[in-house]
C-alpha cells in the first residue's frame, strides 16, 4: 500500500480517536516514564526471558495506564500489551480474529531505558484481524511520533504542532544500502550464515529499539529491515508506517505481513526491486525450520 492508491474505505480507527491514543501515549509517558528515566534502582530493574531480556518498573506502570485508557475509551477492543502476553500468552492467538486489537509496546528498547541511554519508545498500533490499520512510534524523549492510519499519508509530528510527511528512501545497488538486522532475533543455526551477508552492504546496525529503526525507515534515513522476531508490538504500527510512506512490506516466504503471524522472516525495502535484491542475498532463510527467537527489547 502506497500514498499512490485510492483511499475509498474510512479507516476503522477515526481521526479523533487517533489523537484521543497520542493524548494517552504521551500523559503515560509523562507520567510513568520520564520521570524514571535514570533514576532506576536495580530493584526496579528485572529479567524475564534472558539475562538482557529486560522489564523495568516503567513498563509495567505506563503498559498499565495506557490500558486502562484504552479500555475506557475502546471497550469492545482486544488490548495486547507486551507485558500482559508474559501473563497470559494465550492473548496473542485472540488477534487474528478479533475486529479491533490495540497492541501496546510500553517500552520499546527496555535494554536502553533500563541503562540509562536514550534510544527508546512507546509503540501503539492498531489491527483489524489481525492486518495494521493504525500505527503510532512515540518517541519520549523528544516528545515526538510517527504516526499514519491505512489510508492516510503518514508524517512525524511534534508537540508544536509542525508536521513533517514521512519519506522512505529511494531504491539503491545492494552495496549502498543502510539497513537494520539484528542477528539476536535469528536462529543460532543460522546467525552466521547471517551475519556473512552484512558485508554486502554499505552499513549494518541494530540500536536495540525496533521504534527507532521503523521511524528510521520511514524518514529515509535507512534503508531496509529483516527480522526473525515477529512480536507484534514490535512490528505492527512500523510495518504500516513504512508502508504508507512507500516501502515495499513482505515477508520473506511472500506472504503478507500480520500482527497475527508469529514465525517466519519480515523483510522491508525502499521499493519492490530492491526488495527482490535483498530476498536474494537472504533467500538461505525459506530453508530454515528452526524459526527465530522472538527477541524481546
Amino acid at each position: 500500500m502506497t500514498d499512490n492508491l485510492p483511499a475509498t474505505l474510512p479507516s476503522p480507527v477515526s481521526a479523533a480517536q487517533q489523537q484521543h491514543i497520542v493524548n494517552i501515549v504521551r500523559r503515560a509517558a509523562k507520567a510513568e516514564v520520564m520521570p524514571r528515566f535514570r533514576g532506576l534502582s536495580s530493584a526496579d530493574i528485572q529479567s524475564k526471558s534472558r539475562p538482557d531480556d529486560l522489564v523495568t518498573a516503567a513498563d509495567t506502570a505506563v503498559e498499565a495506564m495506557i490500558t486502562r485508557a484504552l479500555n475506557i475509551a475502546f471497550p469492545t477492543a482486544l488490548v495486547v500489551g507486551e507485558e500482559a502476553v508474559s501473563d497470559k500468552p494465550e492473548l496473542l492467538n485472540q488477534i487474528a480474529e478479533a475486529p479491533l486489537a490495540l497492541i501496546i509496546d510500553p517500552i520499546d528498547g527496555t535494554w536502553n531505558f533500563a541503562h540509562n541511554i536514550a534510544v527508546f519508545g512507546i509503540i501503539l498500533a492498531a489491527t483489524q484481524f489481525g492486518k495494521p490499520v493504525f500505527g503510532m512510534i512515540y518517541d519520549p524523549v523528544a516528545d515526538d511520533w510517527a504516526i499514519s492510519d491505512d489510508i492516510s499519508s503518514p508524517r512525524l509530528e511534534r508537540a508544536n504542532g509542525n508536521q513533517t510527511p514521512l519519506k522512505a528512501s529511494m531504491g539503491k545497488p545492494l552495496e549502498a544500502l543502510s539497513g537494520h538486522v539484528p542477528l539476536h532475533s535469528f536462529a543460532d543455526a543460522v546467525q552466521h550464515r547471517v551475519a556473512a551477508c552484512l558485508p554486502t552492504f554499505k552499513t549494518t546496525d541494530t540500536p536495540r529499539c525496533s521504534a527507532h529503526e521503523y521511524r528510521m525507515i520511514a524518514q529515509g534515513h535507512s534503508d531496509f529491515l529483516l527480522t526473525a522476531a515477529l512480536n507484534p508490538w514490535d512490528h505492527a504500527a512500523g510495518a504500516l508506517i513504512c508502508e504508507r510512506a512507500g516501502c515495499h512490506v513482505e515477508m520473506l516466504d511472500g506472504g503478507s505481513y500480520t500482527a497475527a503471524r508469529h514465525s517466519g522472516h519480515l523483510l522491508i525495502a525502499p521499493d519492490r526491486t530492491t526488495w527482490n535484491r535483498l530476498k536474494k542475498v537472504f533467500d538461505f532463510l525459506l530453508n530454515d525450520t528452526t524459526g527465530g527467537i522472538a527477541a524481546a527489547s
